[in-house]
This record gives structure tokens, sequence and C-alpha cells, in this order.
């Protein structure tokens, strides 16, 4: 009987296939094995932001130190589904099993923006909206936590911007994902950048959003510096980006009717 030539053309290419097929099984079984700890890493980073943009944890601390867990702490807001055309909340919407970004894909919950209006280069905008609230023991609305998204110079970038009690200002603004260069447009996650976003001022007189991202800030005691950010050094489009996608989620292509009608309640 014949000896089987074991480097033969025919049996590289058995050993070769079996071996990207095992490969390949190896992997696949990684990834779904390890799909729900990605997806609570990603939940629980997001739910960080959304406190650190609220001002409820302070950036870079230690969840340990603050005597309770992250999502604990996150158990204190009331998270609403919201209509963006109307400002009314939306109840036959789980806000826990919504995904606003899959909407905004989905054609039939969002609609092409005009370039026009496409500021933050989103291309499509989802008719419902998720918000997130911080209410005082008497009940009264303290923080607005918003998710707001928007091109920068390398891709999107998600964040969160978190409004004051008085439904004018800022509490603060945080990044949770974005592509920006290290050291430049990176810098968006600096506390120093986005501690001038403490107390800014997102509205102009007559209500229009109004924030700007500016090389030289107006004068000391002047209206404009209320609502001006230094923009980032060697940033120029990231500082821009950050400038369109905040006055757009604040406008009334975003959460403007919401906010209105928020106003009215409070008041």
């Amino acid at each position: 009987m014949p000896q089987r030539n074991r480097d033969s053309i025919g049996n590289i290419l058995i050993v070769a296939i079996s071996v990207c097929l095992v490969a390949s099984i190896l992997v696949s079984m990684a990834a779904v094995g390890l799909k729900p700890a990605q997806e609570a890493n990603r939940l629980l980073n997001e739910r960080q932001n959304i406190l650190v943009a609220a001002g409820v944890l302070a950036p870079g601390a230690r969840v340990d130190e603050q005597g309770r867990g992250i999502n604990e702490l996150f158990e204190q807001f009331d998270v609403r589904v919201v209509d963006l055309r109307t400002g009314e909340y939306v109840d036959h919407i789980d806000p826990q099993a919504f995904d606003q970004l899959r909407a905004a894909r989905d054609p039939d919950s969002s609609r092409r923006l005009s370039g026009e209006e496409d500021k933050p280069t989103l291309r499509r905008l989802e008719n419902y909206g998720i918000v997130y609230l911080l209410r005082g023991d008497d009940g009264a609305v303290e923080r607005t936590v918003l998710p707001v998204r928007g091109m920068g110079l390398w891709g999107t970038m998600f964040g969160y911007l978190a409004i004051s009690g008085d439904l004018v200002s800022a509490e603060g603004i945080a990044f949770h994902r974005h592509q920006e260069t290290p050291g430049l447009g990176g810098e968006i996650e600096n506390p120093r950048w986005r501690a001038q976003w403490e107390g800014l001022r997102l509205f102009d007189d007559e209500g229009r959003p109004a924030v700007e991202v500016v090389k030289s800030r107006a004068p000391e005691g002047t209206d404009a510096r209320q609502r001006q950010v230094d923009m980032l050094a060697g940033a120029t489009l990231t500082s821009r980006g950050v400038e369109n996608l905040v006055n757009f989620w604040l406008s009334d292509l975003g959460y403007g009717a919401y906010l209105d009608r928020l106003r009215r309640e409070e008041a």
C-alpha cells in the first residue's frame, strides 16, 4: 500500500482549513461568552458619565469612596422616554429596553435631516429620546440629563449634557465614547476643560441655544462670556463639533420642545 504524502498540497489545505475552523469556533464562543460582561461594562460606563455630568459623582472618583456603587447612585434618576416632536412623555415605550441609536437608524422611527438642519452631521433624527431626571425631596427637578451626540474630527462623539434646575444653565458635560485624537480633541474628557461647563448659560435672552466654543472668550462680566467655553488647543474641528451638537440637542429639533414643557411644569 503506497504511503500517503503528508507534505502534499491536499494535506496542507486540510490542516490549514481545520485550524481555521477550530480557531473561528473558539473566537465565536469567546465573543458570545464575553458579550454579557461587555454589555454590563458599557452600561456601567454610560451611567458613570451620567452621574459625572450631573455632579453626583466626581470625575475620576473611585466608586467605593462614594459609599455606594454606580448602579445604586443611578437609581436616584427618573428615566423617561419623550417624543422629541411634541415634548410629551411616552408611556408605551420601556426606557430600559429603548435603544435611541437603533431608533435613529430605523426609517419607521426617525426622519432624514436636511443639510441646513444637520449641523452635527447625524443624517437621521429619531422621533423619541431618553431623559434622565434627578428630583429633590419636594419632587422638583434638580438636574435634567440629555444624551447628546455629533460628529467630531474622526467620528461621532457620544456624551451627556446635564442641565441645572433653572433649565437655563449647564450642570456639566461628559463624553463616554469618541474617536478624537488623544492630547488634542481627546481633551473633551479633561476635567479641567469640562469644569468650564458648570454654570454655563445655554441660551440667549430670546431663549435660543447659544453656546460658543471660542479661541478667546469675551471679557469678564459680559453676557457673551457666560455662554462661552475655551476652544481645545489644536482641535478646532472637535471644538466646533461640540458646539454644534450641544446647540442642536437644545434646539427645537432636539429636546427643545421637551425643555419648554418642563419649564412650564416646574414654574
